[in-house]
């Protein structure tokens, strides 16, 4: 939902802090594998209930989810590069929830595997579009720029950074939270089986 609207915020920061990286030599993956790393950090700080330091390295992480895709723009987009993007993201975004287990298992623990459940059906829907959608050369209306097709949905990117931003402020909401969002992701995952399907169906 939101995603469309915060990329036209973002894209001119991201775009105009890329040109040091790309000057310096570093690629796109090196930015994704170091922002993968310093947001594992928010891992032993959730468990800990340090939550400050948490949203820290998970905003640092955004941050250079978002600068690595600058950064490919410039030096040019590569599968391999979308794929180590993917994968690393839908690991951190498991992760989250899961150290809010660590840190408070008794309240925690099953709100916290419901929303891991539903990022499954989220993500293995979205996937799995994006394997057929390449497969029968379709693009993206949208994000033409991702090496992967980018099925809509009601919970995006900056819908699941709120949602993470939200648990570190108000941690003692957890289970609420949790409960809400992975509701939503089921709409999502619901309305993309369903659009996908149709859409398969009629090519």
């Amino acid at each position: 939902m939101l995603d469309r609207y915060a990329i036209k915020v973002i894209r001119w920061p991201l775009t105009t802090f890329s040109a040091l990286p790309d000057k310096l030599g570093i690629t796109a993956n090196q930015v994704t594998l170091a922002g993968f790393v310093i947001g594992l950090f928010a891992l032993p700080a959730l468990a800990l209930e340090a939550y400050s330091w948490a949203l820290g390295f998970i905003i640092i992480n955004r941050i250079f989810d978002g600068l690595d895709g600058a950064i490919a723009r410039r030096q040019g987009i590569t599968d391999c590069g979308g794929f180590l993007d993917i994968t690393l993201d839908f690991l951190f975004y498991s992760m989250v929830p899961f150290g809010f287990v660590l840190a408070n298992p008794e309240a925690n623990a099953v709100a916290g595997a419901f929303l891991i459940f539903s990022f499954i059906g989220t993500g293995s829907s979205f996937l799995s579009f994006a394997i057929m959608a390449g497969k029968r050369n379709i693009e993206s209306p949208v994000y033409k720029q991702k090496s992967l097709y980018y099925i809509g949905g009601l919970t995006e990117g900056t819908e699941t950074i709120a949602c993470f931003v939200l648990f570190c402020l108000f941690p003692a909401h957890f289970a609420t939270i949790a409960w809400v969002f992975g509701t939503l992701c089921w709409v999502t995952t619901t309305t993309r089986i369903w659009a996908g399907y149709h859409t398969l169906k009629e090519v």
